[in-house]
């Protein structure tokens, strides 16, 4: 399937353009569109982290707008705040872009999969909708179909007391490298890492938008796959998750594949997939 890929610039925070990059397939649509979040840790990363997946949804039918939102030092939630407009800001230019309002989605990478869950989880929060996009009525809102996660950075909290233990008991596994840093600029505190946080949203029982959702997780993964010390169940973080989500009254699976090979486009079939028959 012939596919066309363009960067439009959906809003500005001063001189700074907030761009998507939307990957289509040509031909007839309306099509169903998935807003695709790159991962860094909250503090870099770039749209086009997600072209060579949003190639392969757009080979497949499926729309993808990689977005390039705030993060680091704008601290949270202005992340959130431009994910929210740009759900929107789609919705309002779906027919001028061949996309179909009602079939939109969420994807994220890492941290930008703790995002996508958060802004489906919370559509409406106010802290998230301070952006006004031009020509919405009160019918457009931030709510999608479905959501998905390639091993996301679920609990902030969590991780960040991991990086931190690991630090204070010297000689630090690489992987551990800025992170610590990049919380801090990003989350400034543990009250705030642990407010912005899917999974202990769930567990102090607040109330949440629960969609179809699918997770893909690499194995082994010490940065997104392991169990929280502080943790009330005895499972790590990825199946702790998964039990809440479900508990709460959600439908999610989970896709194991090799650590190694997980950004490897070919594995993507299960959330195409996933996509396919949530966006139908």
């Amino acid at each position: 399937m012939d596919i066309t890929t363009d960067d439009i610039e959906i809003y500005k925070h001063g001189d700074k353009p907030m761009i998507i990059r939307l990957i289509r397939p040509e031909g007839n649509g309306p099509h169903p569109v998935i807003v695709d979040l790159h991962g860094g840790g909250w503090g870099k990363g770039h749209p086009s982290e997600c072209t060579a997946r949003g190639e392969v949804f757009a080979q497949n039918g499926i729309a993808s707008a990689g977005l390039d939102f705030r993060q680091s030092a704008d601290r949270y939630p202005s992340s959130l705040e431009d994910i929210n407009y740009a759900v929107r800001w789609l919705k309002v230019h779906a027919d001028e872009l061949n996309l179909d309002a009602d079939r939109v989605a969420l994807n994220g990478q890492s941290s930008g999969g703790h995002l996508a869950m958060l802004t489906a989880m919370r559509p409406a929060d106010p802290r998230y909708t301070t952006l006004e996009v031009e020509g919405a009525g009160r019918d457009i809102d931030a709510s999608v179909r479905c959501v998905g996660m390639m091993w996301p950075v679920i609990n902030p909290l969590s991780r960040y007391r991991r990086v931190v233990r690991f630090l204070e008991a010297g000689d630090p596994p690489g992987w551990v490298g800025d992170l610590r840093e990049r919380h801090h600029t990003y989350w400034v505190d543990e009250d705030t890492m642990e407010e912005g946080n899917p999974m202990l949203a769930l567990e102090r029982g607040e109330e949440l938008v629960i969609l179809p959702s699918i997770w893909m997780q690499g194995q082994p993964d010490p940065v997104h796959d392991y169990r929280d010390p502080d943790s009330p169940l005895d499972l790590n973080e990825p199946e702790r998750f998964v039990a809440n989500y479900r508990k709460a009254g959600g439908t999610m699976e989970i896709v194991h594949v090799e650590q190694a090979n997980r950004s490897d486009p070919a594995l993507l079939g299960p959330m195409v997939d996933f996509f396919k028959a949530n966006l139908a």
